[in-house]
């Protein structure tokens, strides 16, 4: 073989990006002798066009991580302690189906719960899907996963009748541009470069965030609000719109129901109030309401980070009924768009088999995790399954996840690729395959392409992939129903066989071949075409069902209960936001050196006017602190938040840290209005640390 041979790989596979992003990228994986070689993004999508994100670009070296997870693992230490030993997978599997087998005879299938995280969000491996079968056929608790997006979800239905929105790449025809609670620049990157599009047309562009972002330093106008105040900006800029008669009367007549009820509604929301309630002067909301009133067409891009307070899901009603008040939907570039992930209609029926499921099985709620495994009862949860998750890290009230998981008569299983902070609370630690090792199918929440990813390399020492993983766990309890058996590429057949106008020509061969496809929508795709799904076929300003389940059947502005408690918030004057990190992806990666190296040590950011009466400068390590416990982090001194506000970022390993804690030990586990988490509504105190000596640390990026 000559050289120029030798640098041909043996193949390229195509695949997709499972991780909690709205970009969901397509990627292509060279393979050199059965090795990953390189990792880049598919040049002939559209949306990805050949580029993945800062996290992505060395994907490859986490994959072959030295300290990644090979073989099944059995605790031998206190719980806590992450000491482990090597067993064999039938050992594991016995003792799992063993004990798993017995809290279901004494105790009932609901006293076993199963966690499942966006670690993953295929519909085989992930989130979406992995497990649900045997979950069901168990008659397990369903768990129920309401930390991401759940109540900007139920808002936006409220309104809209789904969760569809505009297709976010038809805002290269806007011309004014809200990216409302969102930063692209770390957590949405591809969607900037039809942005940028938009712009040479002269598009103008506004960031709506607390903090002044990445994307808000390039943005045109940045406009910095009260933490949690959304839904009371929208309304005033709804104000200023039908104080200048701009409202679009022939699309509302058409298109909407409960306009004069409505009308009444923002009449209470004049200029002068919302500048009280938001923080933002007077004339800058005005100047933003004639812009909205004047500009044709607008597109509001948000996501999940807005909608994580008390009232997250009627801010996230109120944003929706802003292009329906503007008549902006029925334009190209037009609209709002919260998640895309509806556009896609598989069959999950045939994919879940919830007919598996006996009737009245309990729900339990992801974010109340540790109420869940201390408080609940009849039964109480005796056995709890992780997947894609790391819940010590990512959920909230640390410190009582902590203790439900301490829980000496706790059954623990976890699934994972590295041994976290969850990990160390593990029974048992199962090695699953990561994603160019196996198989899956994902569609996006920030566009509209379903894809395809084939494996690539085999799985390293006894990984196996998480849909095997149920499969064997399923024959070693006896389970006899056939479907609990079906392949992975059964399991994308049974979702792709949907009588849905969406995955029209789109068969498992096409989308294997292909590795993407567009879901069957026009484009430019207008949101609502044929009507909206609403029950009176219209946009709901006034919706009977939230008024049947017990909302305001009308958009309306609810304060965070923590900044509205005036006791609390003389206790602990601070609004503390846990935005996402640049470098991690929630709580991957912050074990990866190269990220967690250019991520630095974790950080608090103080505006100058809080800093100086605190003695805070630039470089101390402050604790941050309240009733539900505490974390460290470096202080950086800056006008980046508002007076008022701190920020730490989330992803963070507790372990990983000098205090064995971040941001979530101070986050409440309460509901939002409309059953989300409210990472947001967060009030601490922060003082100069007497405890940990100063950390060392690059405070640049």
């Amino acid at each position: 073989m000559n050289d120029q041979q030798e640098i041909f790989p043996d193949k390229i596979v195509r695949g997709a990006c499972p991780l909690d992003c709205p970009d969901t990228c397509s990627w292509e994986v060279t393979v050199k002798d059965g090795r990953a070689v390189d990792l880049r993004g598919t040049r002939d999508h559209p949306y990805t066009r050949g580029s993945l994100c800062i996290k992505m670009n060395k994907y490859l070296d986490h994959v072959y991580a030295p300290d990644r997870l090979l073989h099944p693992m059995r605790r031998i230490g206190k719980k806590g302690e992450g000491r482990f030993e090597r067993i064999t997978w039938d050992d594991a599997l016995s003792e799992i189906a063993e004990r798993l087998k017995r809290i279901s005879a004494q105790c009932g299938g609901q006293a076993i719960l199963p966690y499942v995280g966006t670690g993953n969000m295929g519909f085989l491996q992930g989130e979406a899907g992995v497990g649900q079968r045997l979950w069901n056929a168990l008659g397990t608790s369903v768990h129920s996963a309401n930390i991401c997006s759940r109540a900007g979800s139920v808002g936006t239905v409220y309104t809209m009748g789904s969760r569809h929105g505009m297709d976010p790449e038809e805002c290269r025809h806007s011309k004014l541009i809200l990216l409302w609670g969102t930063n692209p620049l770390t957590s949405h990157n591809h969607i900037w470069r039809f942005i940028i599009e938009a712009r040479a047309h002269g598009a103008y562009v506004v960031v709506i965030d607390p903090i002044r972002t990445r994307t808000a330093e390039q943005a045109d106008e940045h406009i910095s609000l009260i933490p949690g105040s959304d839904a009371a900006l929208a309304l005033g800029l709804l104000s200023v719109v039908v104080e200048l008669g701009a409202e679009d009367r022939a699309f509302i007549e058409k298109n909407t129901l409960g306009w004069e009820h409505y009308r009444e509604r923002i009449a209470e929301y004049p200029v002068e109030r919302v500048a009280q309630l938001t923080g933002i002067p007077e004339e800058k909301i005005y100047a933003l309401g004639k812009r909205l009133a004047t500009t044709r067409p607008t597109s509001i891009l948000t996501k999940m980070g807005v909608q994580r307070h008390a009232g997250g899901g009627m801010a996230l009603r109120a944003i929706m009924t802003i292009p329906s008040v503007t008549g902006d939907w029925q334009y190209p570039g037009g609209g709002a768009t919260y998640s895309t992930g509806d556009y896609m209609q598989g069959n999950f029926d045939r994919l879940f088999r919830p007919d598996l499921r006996p009737p009245n099985t309990r729900t339990l709620l992801m974010s109340r995790l540790g109420e869940n495994l201390l408080q609940v009862d009849n039964p109480p949860v005796m056995a709890l399954l992780v997947l894609s998750a790391n819940p010590v890290a990512s959920n909230p009230d640390q410190n009582k996840v902590r203790r439900g998981l301490a829980r000496d008569d706790l059954f623990t299983v976890v699934v994972e690729h590295f041994q976290t902070d969850t990990a160390d609370y593990a029974d048992l630690i199962l090695p699953t395959t990561m994603q160019p090792e196996h198989a899956d199918m994902l569609n996006a929440y920030g566009h509209l392409y379903v894809l395809w990813n084939e494996p690539a390399i085999p799985p390293p020492g006894e990984c196996l992939p998480s849909t095997e993983i149920v499969r064997r766990l399923a024959r070693a309890m006896g389970l006899t129903d056939p479907c609990l058996y079906d392949s992975d590429e059964d399991l994308a057949r049974a979702l792709l066989d949907a009588n849905h106008p969406s995955l029209q020509g789109i068969t498992f061969e096409k989308l294997k071949a292909q590795g993407w496809a567009r879901l069957n929508y026009p484009s430019p795709a207008l949101a609502y075409p044929h009507g909206f799904p609403t029950p009176s076929g219209k946009i709901e300003f006034y919706s009977r069902k939230a008024a049947d389940d017990g909302f305001d059947p009308l958009p309306t502005y609810i304060p965070s209960e923590e900044v509205d408690d005036k006791e609390l918030a003389r206790r602990y004057p601070l609004a503390l936001l846990s935005p996402a990190s640049h470098y991690f992806l929630n709580s991957l990666f912050a074990n990866k050196p190269d990220l967690a190296k250019q991520a630095g040590p974790m950080r608090v950011v103080l505006h100058p006017q809080d800093a100086a009466p605190r003695q805070l400068s630039s470089g101390d390590t402050a604790r941050i602190f309240n009733d539900r416990g505490e974390f460290y982090a470096v202080v950086e001194v800056s006008d980046m938040v508002r007076p008022g506000v701190a920020t730490s970022p989330k992803g963070y390993w507790p372990k990983l840290n000098r205090h064995p804690a971040n941001a979530n030990a101070t986050v409440t586990d309460r509901e939002s209005d409309m059953a989300g988490a409210v990472f947001h509504d967060n009030r601490v105190q922060i003082v100069k640390s007497v405890v940990l000596e100063k950390f060392r640390g690059d405070m640049t990026d």
